[in-house]
């Protein structure tokens, strides 16, 4: 909990907006050239330790409220957060710039996307999530990871990267300042570094805006799908930006779909194992929304190649619309 009124915990907010932004800027600098230095696509890479990176925040809750008896805020936050990644996030770098997608994020990591939200929903069907349905998540989440990097080793970026490439041009790309800074484990420091900035900001953040949610007499299911979502998937967000302006569509596209795989099943999972999940049946309605919504950006992906400034335009807007809906 934050002490003070409504000032501290905007105040809060802009503080928590800046350090996820810096943290953001050392966390991609430093995956994008170990991803280079190891043989590593950088779309293998967003996929895999940004993606887990950057949704710690979400386990970080979802195991906090699982322990707490509070499976609404855990699901909640998890659906709500998946939904965020897929229309805001997404349909918010897309305007900045029409985004290339290489074949194997639609015909590998699209079709796992899909996979895992449709076995979320049949785990939470019936409303809850037992340890043993936890552990299914889990060994999903696992699997897909296990498979993804077998074989990452002879992975080009493809259509991605070779795109960013060619409408960037060499001098594209601004030089990280973190190229100018060169010491024995440098990329290990700004990645722990980045990530440990980019949580505890996170963090702040939702604590600041639950706090402002809750004076308003804002539900703890709404603040949950929409406060603590949005809160929870700022640091996917901070990261997407900066990888976009660095030129790696890899890392920038491939955060947000690694993040919700991750989500559905091993964030899920986990905090099924640290205690079985109950919900309420506004869990349902979310799902639903998820589901539409996923279905939509793969499908946007699959015709094109690319997700078009007017195709993120529209997620967008649902995003936006989802909200109103929600907190009116």
């Amino acid at each position: 909990m934050l002490r003070g009124g409504p000032v501290v915990q905007i105040g809060v907010i802009l503080v928590s907006v800046l350090g996820l932004w810096v943290g953001a800027r050392l966390l991609v600098d430093a995956a994008v050239r170990s991803a280079r230095r190891f043989g590593l696509s950088e779309l293998t890479i967003g996929l895999t330790i940004v993606a887990i990176g950057t949704s710690t925040p979400e386990l970080s809750v979802a195991v906090d409220a699982a322990y707490k008896g509070l499976g609404d805020i855990a699901v909640a936050n998890v659906l709500g957060s998946n939904i965020y990644n897929v229309a805001f996030v997404l349909g918010v770098i897309s305007l900045f710039r029409v985004i290339p997608v290489a074949e194997s994020l639609v015909s590998r990591d699209g079709v796992a996307l899909l996979a895992s939200t449709l076995l979320g929903g049949l785990v939470l069907f019936d409303l809850r999530v037992t340890r043993l349905e936890g552990a299914l998540l889990v060994t999903a989440f696992v699997a897909y990871t296990a498979y993804l990097l077998r074989g990452t080793q002879t992975e080009a970026d493809g259509a991605t990267e070779q795109s960013a490439d060619q409408s960037l041009g060499d001098g594209g790309v601004t030089r990280p300042i973190t190229d100018r800074i060169d010491f024995p484990g440098r990329d290990a420091v700004f990645l722990a570094g980045g990530l440990a900035l980019v949580v505890v900001s996170g963090d702040y953040m939702v604590l600041a805006a639950s706090e402002l949610a809750r004076g308003a007499g804002v539900s703890e299911w709404v603040i949950g799908g929409t406060i603590v979502a949005a809160g929870t998937s700022t640091p996917e967000f901070a990261v997407s930006l900066v990888a976009l302006r660095r030129g790696s569509l890899g890392v920038s596209v491939g955060n947000v779909v690694g993040s919700n795989i991750l989500n559905i099943t091993g964030i899920v999972g986990v905090a099924a194992v640290a205690r079985p999940l109950a919900v309420s049946a506004s869990a349902l309605g979310t799902f639903a929304w998820l589901v539409a919504v996923t279905l939509l950006i793969v499908a946007a992906l699959w015709t094109g190649r690319v997700l078009s400034r007017l195709e993120g335009a529209f997620f967008a807007t649902s995003e936006v619309t989802r909200w109103i809906l929600g907190l009116i």
